[in-house]
């Protein structure tokens, strides 16, 4: 079952472990309507798990990119490169200092394989992400580096970019120790790596 980050809300530990406690908003924002109900098919797989002996694995899935990704949903790798390689203003939502994770699809791709043929993942969550942190502004300006863009910078608040007391996580890096410990997973390509394929692909 693929759930996600968005799994912790608020929370800002140093590294989100999977049995951290949930932070969120008031249920009034739709901010965190994803939230909870990824938490409700957490439940209804953990339970089918211990009462039914299904052989379920949840993973939760920090910000996975890859060529081909539109950033239709809010995306942030896609969309940023897009707007480079068209030579459009990079538009950055809130004040940028925000960061997070990104983990290239392919690795991704090997670790649900991995943990769905491991009989001792039933049962258990695991997060799936990268390691190096970055914020968004950085991201920015790392995507106009790569795409040798000649883009600038435009900061959007969130009011403007989502709704009226939109509410968003500062920090959210994963602690992937279990997954490394019972299948050896490890993001083995690296963020500008990542950028690079996005580009390519886009360009094309």
């Amino acid at each position: 079952m693929t759930s996600t980050s968005e799994i912790y809300g608020k929370s800002t530990s140093d590294r989100l472990h999977e049995d951290d406690d949930r932070i969120l908003g008031s249920p009034l924002k739709s901010r965190w309507s994803y939230s909870e109900a990824k938490a409700i098919e957490e439940i209804l797989a953990y339970t089918y798990w211990k009462e039914k002996g299904l052989e379920t694995v949840i993973v939760r899935l920090f910000n996975t990119v890859g060529p081909r990704q539109t950033g239709s949903y809010g995306m942030v790798v896609p969309r940023f490169v897009n707007q480079a390689v068209r030579g459009e203003p990079i538009t950055v939502y809130g004040s940028g200092e925000q960061t997070r994770c990104f983990c290239f699809v392919g690795d991704v791709v090997t670790a649900l394989v991995d943990l769905t043929e491991h009989p001792e993942a039933y049962g258990k969550v695991f997060n799936i992400g990268g390691s190096e942190e970055i914020s968004m502004s950085e991201l920015a300006r790392r995507v106009i580096e790569l795409a040798d863009s000649d883009s600038k910078l435009r900061f959007i608040p969130y009011e403007e970019a989502y709704e009226e007391g939109f509410e968003d996580m500062l920090r959210r890096v994963p602690d992937t120790g279990r997954a490394k410990h019972l299948v050896g997973f490890e993001a083995t390509v690296g963020l500008n790596e990542i950028v690079r394929l996005v580009v390519e692909n886009q360009r094309r």
